[in-house]
């Protein structure tokens, strides 16, 4: 009889590091149009996206200037339902407000 004593052999636990992957970001973009009041856009981007009366404003004029400007970053999910949401605002009082959503470069 063999009276060695084996030991059960024993696997080292190695631990995997998955990498989570950020989502990605989309931009709210405010387009400018020659028909919606100034104070309205402004009231609508301080409710909607919780801007200062100074935030607010520069983002209208800065629309109002270029065309177009940027409001601010989201993921997908959320930057569609606040540009939709705030576009919504201005089809309710019959103005042709618009915001949309563009993925970040």
């Amino acid at each position: 009889m063999n009276d060695a004593v084996t030991k059960p052999e024993t696997k080292v636990k190695t631990r995997v590091r998955t990498k989570v992957e950020r989502p990605r970001l989309y931009k709210v973009i405010l387009v400018n149009d020659d028909f919606t009041p100034r104070e309205f856009v402004v009231s609508v981007l301080k409710a909607e996206f919780r801007m200062t009366e100074d935030e607010a404003y520069k983002v209208m004029i800065t629309a109002h200037r270029r065309g177009v400007c940027v409001v601010a970053v989201f993921t997908k999910d959320v930057a569609e339902t606040k540009a939709t949401r705030a576009t919504d605002a201005g089809r309710a009082k019959g103005y042709p407000l618009l915001f949309t959503t563009e993925p970040e470069e």
